[in-house]
């Protein structure tokens, strides 16, 4: 089986900073694409940040130049850095992990539990 943990949520202030982490642990073979998702109240669940195993990042326009996605591939953990938070970016942000597991054939995509960012004065 295959976990995702992820911490570093919480209340901050307009113009303040976050840093989330997700730890993936398990049977893992490969992981191919790490990223984070964020579902504000009332709104779909949308891409915030996504990087694969070669390094390329994709953002959504909304946080680019805000925010920046990192990995660190031998502790299979991803980190958001989110800078200069804005109102809008409140929202419940989860963890999306696709790799391979041991001994099985094809990819597989997991998620975290969802860690809650809140912005506001």
């Amino acid at each position: 089986q295959v976990q995702l943990v992820e911490s570093g949520g919480g209340l901050v202030q307009p113009g303040g900073s976050l840093r989330l982490s997700c730890t993936s642990s398990g049977s893992i073979s490969r992981i191919y694409v790490m990223a984070w998702y964020r579902q504000a109240p009332g709104k779909q669940r949308e891409l915030v940040a996504g990087l694969t195993s070669g390094g390329n990042t994709n953002y959504a326009g909304s946080v680019k130049g805000r925010f920046t996605i990192s990995r660190d591939n031998a502790k299979n953990t991803v980190y958001l850095q989110m800078n200069r938070l804005k109102p809008e970016d409140t929202a419940v942000y989860y963890c999306n992990t696709d790799l391979q597991r041991v001994g099985r054939i094809g990819r597989d995509t997991f998620w975290g539990r969802g860690s809650q960012v809140t912005v506001s004065s």
